[in-house]
């Protein structure tokens, strides 16, 4: 008895790609970067990133009964919206701030959208720039990396009750009072003191600044395993470090001495972080390779304008959220003409 041949249009090959696998990916993404902030800034750290991961999930379970859609946390995205608000949050950010900008980030900028494939922005970054607005000067308070005792005792700012002031503890650096470590960043002391800290501590992250954000050459790797495992887009994080280099070579060739160098921009803040997590988030952003391109370049170059330009010392978060709101259109502008398709006349009246 013969056998027939099953002919089928192609493609032919396909591979199992799922939410729950890309998701589960930038988690273990994450794990490293969560990893070095725990080393860096100590046990307060470690409570920061828990909890803004656990009121993401509490708050995604809640909603979600609320809506009737059934347990959605088992798809790893609230627990990535959680890691990733921690991480840009500073080490020492009172816990209660840090649980209310998890609630805002998921109730308001997720769930009440629709869940997952419906939120317009990236909701850890809703989150943050809540309490960015709400507590402007705890969230500009920063810690210095590998400050003595930072295993033994708590930042004293990440217990303080709601409304009450952080109570100094002289000994939790090597006999600092509470005053003397809020320690600038990076970018603070570039932008307002026009001195470049060294390249290789900003790169390594031997600096100041948000949980996870210091470290670029840890945050490149991670995300380069990410895109090697086509758990995101290249063109992404490639288009916004090309896009902030390109914007800042021009001032820094007019003025080295009060301009930073693109070097400096790409390793510094939360850029490198910003690129590789945040803006490749498949949600928020184009569908088409074109639109990522031009995606990725606007947030590249509106982190450079406000960082150069702003009131603000950086300008990441607010440079991803604006380009969530015209990644729409942009995906609208770059669709690809559908072959054979035979554009309409325009009428005339």
């Amino acid at each position: 008895m013969s056998r027939g041949i099953e002919i089928r249009t192609s493609p032919h090959l396909k591979r199992v790609m799922t939410v729950e696998r890309i998701m589960r990916d930038v988690v273990l993404a994450l794990l490293p970067v969560c990893a070095f902030a725990v080393y860096q800034f100590g046990l307060s750290a470690l409570l920061l990133i828990i909890t803004t991961t656990g009121i993401a999930m509490a708050t995604e379970w809640v909603f979600s009964q609320l809506a009737g859609r059934g347990n959605t946390i088992s798809d790893w995205s609230v627990v990535i919206t959680g890691m990733l608000l921690g991480l840009t949050l500073p080490p020492g950010f009172p816990l209660w701030m840090a649980a209310v900008a998890a609630f805002v980030g998921v109730g308001l900028g997720k769930s009440l959208f629709g869940g997952l494939g419906f939120n317009v922005m990236n909701p850890a970054l809703i989150g943050r720039a809540f309490v960015q607005a709400a507590f402007p000067v705890a969230i500009t308070t920063w810690t210095p990396a590998f400050a003595p005792g930072r295993f033994a005792a708590l930042i004293p700012s990440t217990l303080t009750l709601p409304f009450m002031q952080p109570v100094p503890v002289d000994d939790w650096i090597a006999g600092l009072p509470l005053d003397a470590w809020s320690g600038a960043t990076p970018l603070a002391i570039q932008k307002f003191e026009h001195i470049e800290p060294a390249l290789g501590d900003v790169f390594t992250g031997m600096v100041a600044g948000s949980a996870g954000e210091t470290s670029a050459l840890l945050i490149m790797l991670c995300g380069l395993w990410l895109a090697w495992r086509n758990s995101l887009d290249w063109r992404l994080p490639v288009s916004v470090l090309a896009g902030a280099a390109l914007t800042a070579l021009p001032f820094w060739l007019l003025d080295g001495s009060a301009y930073p160098s693109p070097w400096f921009v790409l390793f510094s803040g939360g850029l490198m972080f910003g690129a590789w997590f945040m803006a490749s988030d498949m949600v928020a952003s184009p569908v088409t390779p074109l639109g990522a391109v031009l995606y990725g370049a606007l947030i590249g170059v509106l982190t450079v304008v406000i960082r150069l330009f702003g009131g603000l010392v950086e300008g990441v978060m607010y440079a991803i959220l604006i380009a969530n709101a015209a990644g729409p259109l942009i995906s609208a502008w770059t669709q690809p003409r559908v072959y054979g398709a035979v554009k309409k006349p325009s009428q005339k009246t």
